[in-house]
């Protein structure tokens, strides 16, 4: 059969992978009312195209941190890839650098930064927990440099696991078939079993809970790579990632599974209307043009196929998956501008949509 959605990966990944791996890849936290948020969501965004526009050229580059990519979509940091198929991290390198766009490696990858180096030219970034041994943290963000890795994704929002219920009903380890490579030698302790979910056992016992903002501080001065803050969802901590030095900022509630009854993503990103008529004043506002915003999602949350520019990560079943799934995200992205009246990413403003919080808007000033 052939696969023209997104959203079916989701089911064939649902059929291919086993309950435990399947569930970790798919599941949010608690009452997972976030993860169904991070689909809504979107469902309440309407287009507000323009006609009578040339769109015989469509130009969708753009730049990102001064790298030039073919599209405003790349592929947030997923941990263990190895688990949905032997390739793992690999293919996804592949893949990115093959689509012009850039890949995040999870510091949790069942590849090392040096081994998914050795697959090639390619754009990539580093995503890092901090460990309580900072020596092991520095190392690694050394190794990342050294293996032409160009930015850091400093993950905030994980000074402990979220309650991920499905991941403690099935009692949650890696593979013993697998390890977290980037760790590998080192006397950290193993993702054994627990009583409830082996990741949550690993984090309590390994992540550093006294992270804040002075540490953003601290790797500037271990590293010239530019940091970016992933995991913020207000204003207030957009304004200190601009003050602390940060290079950017990804907006992210961790694919819904850290907080649940966060806002979904994609209604952090400016001021959203929520009840009671209480307007927020949220995150790209708080930016001032001062540093880049980027949003991250997981494509098994969309309801929307294509609306916005951000990170995006999905289902690896293998390299040509990795391919396709970029493939149809790219003409998804490049059919809604040219249907909008879009020629370049510039031409995108917010004006070309319509929110609740526009709705309200209009209401107040009748």
């Amino acid at each position: 059969m052939e696969v023209t959605n997104v959203m079916e990966y989701e089911a064939i990944a649902k059929q291919k992978l086993p309950k435990m791996v399947f569930d970790y890849y798919a599941s949010g936290a608690e009452d997972q009312w976030t993860l169904k948020e991070n689909r809504e969501a979107f469902s309440r965004i309407l287009f507000r195209p323009r006609i009578l526009i040339d769109v015989s050229k469509i130009d969708m580059t753009t730049t990102v941190l001064g790298f030039k990519i073919s599209m405003p979509i790349m592929i947030a940091p997923t941990a263990m890839q190895k688990m949905a198929h032997p390739d793992g991290e690999y293919a996804t390198a592949r893949a990115a650098s093959a689509a012009n766009t850039i890949m995040t490696l999870s510091s949790w990858a069942t590849s090392s930064v040096e081994e998914v180096a050795s697959t090639g030219p390619g754009i990539r970034f580093f995503q890092l927990y901090v460990y309580k041994d900072r020596n092991v943290v520095a190392q690694l963000v050394r190794r990342a440099e050294r293996a032409g890795f160009k930015a850091i994704a400093l993950t905030v929002d994980t000074p402990r696991l979220g309650r991920r219920e499905a991941d403690i009903k099935n009692r949650f380890v890696l593979p013993p078939f697998l390890t977290l490579k980037n760790f590998e030698g080192l006397d950290l302790g193993k993702m054994d079993e627990s009583n409830d979910s082996g990741l949550a056992s690993y984090v309590a016992g390994q992540i550093d809970r006294s992270l804040s903002w002075k540490d953003v501080k601290w790797l500037q001065t271990i590293t010239s790579m530019p940091i970016l803050v992933k995991g913020v969802l207000t204003a207030e901590d957009t304004r200190l990632a601009v003050q602390s030095g940060a290079a950017g900022i990804i907006v992210s509630n961790h694919g819904a599974r850290q907080l649940d009854y966060v806002p979904a993503t994609i209604s952090a990103l400016e001021e959203a209307s929520f009840s009671h008529h209480v307007l927020y004043d949220f995150v790209v506002k708080a930016a001032q043009g001062r540093i880049p915003v980027f949003s991250r999602w997981r494509c098994s949350s969309w309801d929307r196929r294509i609306q916005g520019s951000s990170f995006g990560s999905f289902w690896r079943i293998c390299e040509a998956g990795v391919r396709k799934v970029l493939q149809m995200l790219r003409d998804e992205f490049e059919l809604t501008m040219a249907l909008s009246g879009c020629t370049s990413l510039k031409d995108i403003t917010r004006n070309h949509i319509i929110t609740e919080s526009d709705k309200y808007r209009t209401v107040s000033r009748l």
